[in-house]
């Protein structure tokens, strides 16, 4: 069996023909896991708020969901597809998310909080990965806005995690300068994260912004070669409308040659029947009032 890329990081969905409800499950559930996901950065934020019992149960909220989301995304696609152990073997990252909410939930006081919380974030990054592959318009040249939205909606929601985070920040501009100085990896050493879970947000940040960067710099290419890419295209129309129209003149001229050559061989041959019967009547073996070749 061929190995995938998506399948060695776990992402690799229905298998190749599997049943169509199967696809279907799949498609109609993506989008909706893909927010799921998502949900685990605003619930990572809450469970680490100090001194705030309410948020850190929001928080642990949210993470009951996120757990009971994927295991009933898990235990629905294993029921409809076919072929369930190669959907696990494909998908085994899903398996994993389960097992390390299950242990953030259940496990709270012990050290496996940090690797659940680690897996969530790889959780994230991977099915964002995903979503981004899926969403094929963004790298088109009318998808230069939607990405410039993403990146405004990003950079305010990093301020308002940094005003949370960082005791340093004051205001929420001073968070989003904090946000900004770091998602675009300048650093000016003004503001800087001095708490474990501010840096945390701060790595976050970081890779947020170098995908955002990344977007960008693929959309506006993505734009300059669909501009080169129509000009070739009219000029290779132009090129096919041209050779085409030789075409046809150098079939119509070798048309013409061909139909004068057989005129011209055509008279040739009544000529010689013409010839050919004068010569048998005077030998007598052709009577004079015998049908004569037509010019």
């Amino acid at each position: 069996m061929k190995l995938e890329a998506k399948s060695l990081i776990g992402l690799g969905g229905v298998a190749p023909h599997d049943n169509p409800r199967a696809y279907h499950w799949q498609q109609r559930l993506h989008w909706f896991m893909v927010i799921v996901a998502l949900l685990s950065v605003p619930a990572f934020i809450l469970e680490e708020s100090v001194g705030s019992r309410f948020l850190r149960t929001v928080g642990r909220g949210i993470d009951l969901f996120i757990f009971l989301a994927f295991a009933l995304e898990l235990a629905w696609m294993m029921r409809v597809t076919t072929h369930k152990l190669r959907y696990l073997l494909r998908n085994w990252l899903d398996v994993l998310i389960v097992l390390a909410a299950a242990a953030n939930l259940f496990g709270w006081e012990t050290e496996w909080v940090a690797l659940a919380r680690l897996m969530r974030i790889a959780v994230v990054g991977l099915l964002l990965a995903r979503a981004l592959g899926a969403m094929r318009d963004l790298f088109s040249p009318t998808g230069l806005p939607y990405v410039l939205g993403f990146a405004v909606i990003s950079l305010l929601l990093a301020g308002a995690g940094f005003f949370w985070l960082e005791p340093t920040v004051d205001t929420y501009l001073d968070g989003l300068w904090l946000a900004f100085v770091t998602a675009a990896t300048v650093g000016y050493g003004d503001l800087v994260p001095t708490t474990p879970f501010s840096r945390l947000f701060a790595v976050l940040t970081v890779v947020l912004g170098l995908s955002v960067l990344s977007l960008v710099t693929a959309t506006l290419v993505s734009l300059f070669i669909g501009e080169d890419e129509a000009r070739l295209r009219r000029e290779m129309r132009e090129d096919i409308k041209s050779l085409r129209r030789s075409t046809e003149a150098a079939i119509s001229a070798e048309e013409t040659a061909v139909k004068m050559e057989l005129h011209h061989d055509i008279r040739l041959l009544r000529d010689e029947v013409r010839r050919l019967r004068e010569d048998l009547r005077r030998a007598g073996v052709l009577a004079d009032d015998a049908p004569t070749a037509e010019r």
